[in-house]
């Protein structure tokens, strides 16, 4: 089975309510990939507010040649990886990368009559979720709505945003999430990257008192040697990794003892492939995985992974409640679990009419 067309258009999926920073839209990067048997995967890339078409070039100008007359693969990852070497290995290549990625899993679980999840090796038939939204600058009551609507959807675990210029904000904001929620459901924080060092430490002592599953990115997300030092002043557990991208990454963040949970982004990485390396590789240290946002793919993968978390449920902005999808993909997200059962290939069919990026 041979490459005979590569397509890539970035679309536009406007948000229900904004995040914070004023993050108003995702947008998202359909790629094709068809094949001399007729077939025709499809994958995708993904990005809050920035990059789209940049990735949407790299793929027609970049990715489409070196993919032109090859075998319909995902082994050739490290080989299109290299090729994209002068303009980076990280970042937008790897985002570029990784809708072609995506799409040849698709098509190699199509030619085998696989969902993805089988192809990949299930392990299990369903994986807990989570409750997630974007919240900082929710007032109170409505960060209290959102939360009770997850635990009336039947979610056993939430997480909200922490960072305010304030400690006292922010602990009043979680003292009241605990207490809507109770003390059997797990409660966990993220900060976004908002804190430095010292300010991590007064925040973490102030909400320690609410007990907190984990705090997510309590720092810079790049800076080792800096949760390195927080690490010895808080018994938190830190979860990382949204915002790194490499194997090579993540192996340093949990050798350091930094990364007690792991979060890599499917399409931040480079798509599946480098994925479950890194969930093979996180396994191999005794760090769980739990997917970083995109739940109808995150959830397949969280089905197959050696050590899995959980999967991240986010409010009102997973590509189904984005209107993204031109049928249901058969990832189902109900009463805090998550299960797929989505015929062959990955599922996801995108909708015909949605806006392009302009």
């Amino acid at each position: 089975m041979r490459v005979t067309e590569v397509s890539a258009r970035a679309f536009r999926l406007p948000l229900h309510r904004a995040w914070d920073g004023g993050v108003d839209r995702n947008d998202l990067v359909v790629v094709r990939v068809a094949t001399d048997e007729g077939l025709v995967g499809t994958g995708f890339s993904w990005t809050p507010l920035i990059g789209a078409r940049a990735v949407a070039a790299l793929i027609a100008d970049d990715l489409r040649p070196a993919l032109l007359g090859r075998r319909a693969d995902p082994s050739l990852w490290d080989e299109l990886r290299w090729h994209l070497r002068e303009a980076g290995t990280s970042g937008l290549t790897l985002m570029a990368l990784a809708g072609v990625d995506i799409a040849l899993w698709d098509l190699v679980a199509r030619r085998a009559g696989l969902p993805l999840v089988e192809l990949l090796g299930r392990r299990r038939e369903e994986a807990e979720c989570y409750g997630s939204g974007v919240n900082l600058d929710y007032p109170l009551p409505d960060l209290l709505e959102q939360v009770a609507g997850w635990v009336a959807a039947g979610h056993r675990a939430v997480k909200v945003k922490v960072g305010s210029p304030a400690v006292a904000r922010d602990a009043e904001r979680v003292e009241a999430v605990r207490d809507l929620v109770g003390a059997d459901r797990l409660l966990m924080v993220d900060a976004n990257q908002r804190w430095d060092v010292p300010g991590a430490v007064r925040a973490l002592a102030v909400l320690e008192e609410f007990d907190p599953y984990f705090v997510e990115e309590p720092l810079p997300a790049g800076d080792l040697g800096a949760h390195v030092r927080l690490r010895a002043r808080t018994r938190v557990p830190f979860a990382v990794g949204e915002n790194l991208r490499t194997v090579e990454e993540f192996e340093r963040f949990i050798d350091e003892g930094v990364c007690d949970v792991a979060q890599p982004n499917v399409v931040r990485v480079g798509g599946i492939t480098p994925f479950m390396r890194i969930a093979e590789s996180a396994a191999r240290r005794s760090v769980p995985v739990a997917p970083h946002l995109l739940p109808e793919l995150s959830g397949q993968l969280a089905l197959c992974l050696p050590r899995v978390g959980m999967v991240e449920d986010i409010d009102r902005a997973s590509l189904a409640a984005l209107g993204a999808l031109a049928v249901p993909s058969g990832v189902r997200l109900e009463r805090g679990r998550v299960s797929a059962d989505t015929g062959p290939g990955h599922g996801l069919v995108f909708s015909g009419g949605l806006a392009p990026v302009p």
